[in-house]
């Protein structure tokens, strides 16, 4: 086994580092200030260590038929991690990546770069502008992952961020969108108000203990024009090595209460983590 080093380098929004996993060939962990953003196994790229990220890979196994080729718009970048699942998972398919760190996608580009034809093009700029300025119907799924180090940025947490969304996505298509909270859930309570003001059909993947309150974690939201397929991300959610729940219909309205949609003059970024929260080992 080649021994890789770590990589240090400082990026747009940070430090970012590289570290090779022992366990794995040509694994690597990025940080960047310490935060965890992305597992990538260039052997292997259907594997996903995170998961956060094998619950927006449920959400792409029920986008389409098994193997079918997606149009797929990812707002956030990291190191790629989904879209190399989709271009593995899914052949054919085209995939624009937007994220705004041009250094994080320098540091990405020279040490893990992405295979011949694997039809994902990388954009160096701001999520929400090119959202705005990409052509309406083009996307069979919009995958909202965007961290401003440990937050989401407020300007893609709002009503109007959420009617850009669905002007990009085709008729029938999905979002899915990676958030993080701890009780009492104000910002996940009014993320699930503001995309119920765009979107007729929504469902929330968590682990039971984050739905709980008793820790502060990630949740994936799902919105979509058309029904979403629940048993299907039920099952592939509830077989995970780390279950997580599948929220809709009447028992995510009650968890949604009164929280009301937020507007860009009013939006915020998500909550800072609690210490320790998305630490590694």
């Amino acid at each position: 086994m080649n021994e890789q080093i770590p990589v240090i380098r400082e990026v747009d929004q940070g430090t970012a580092r590289l570290m090779p996993d022992v366990d794995r060939e040509r694994a690597w962990l990025l940080t960047v200030d310490g935060a965890p953003q992305s597992y990538v196994d260039l052997d292997d790229p259907a594997y996903l260590e995170f998961e956060y990220a094998r619950r927006l890979a449920h959400v792409v196994d029920g986008a389409a038929a098994d193997g079918e080729p997606l149009d797929v718009l990812h707002l956030g970048g990291g190191a790629l991690s989904l879209p190399r699942y989709v271009a593995v998972s899914r052949p054919g398919s085209r995939q624009d990546v937007v994220e705004a760190d041009r250094g994080l996608l320098a540091l990405v580009t020279d040490h893990l770069p992405l295979p011949e034809g694997s039809g994902i093009t990388v954009h160096g700029a701001d999520a929400r502008r090119w959202l705005e300025e990409a052509p309406e119907d083009s996307a069979d799924l919009v995958v909202g992952d965007v961290f401003g180090g440990s937050r989401v940025p407020a300007h893609l947490t709002s009503v109007e961020y959420a009617r850009e969304v669905r002007r990009v996505l085709r008729p029938d298509g999905l979002y899915a969108a990676n958030l993080a909270d701890g009780a009492p859930f104000a910002f996940l309570r009014s993320q699930l108000a503001t995309f119920a003001a765009v979107f007729p059909e929504l469902a929330l993947v968590a682990e039971p203990a984050v739905l709980r309150g008793r820790r502060f974690g990630n949740a994936v939201l799902v919105a979509s024009g058309r029904e979403i397929d629940i048993a299907h991300l039920a099952r592939r959610a509830a077989a995970d090595a780390f279950p997580a729940r599948v929220e809709h219909g009447d028992t995510l309205d009650r968890f949604t209460g009164a929280a009301s949609p937020v507007l860009d003059a009013g939006a915020v970024p998500s909550p800072v983590p609690p210490a320790g929260a998305f630490g590694i080992g």
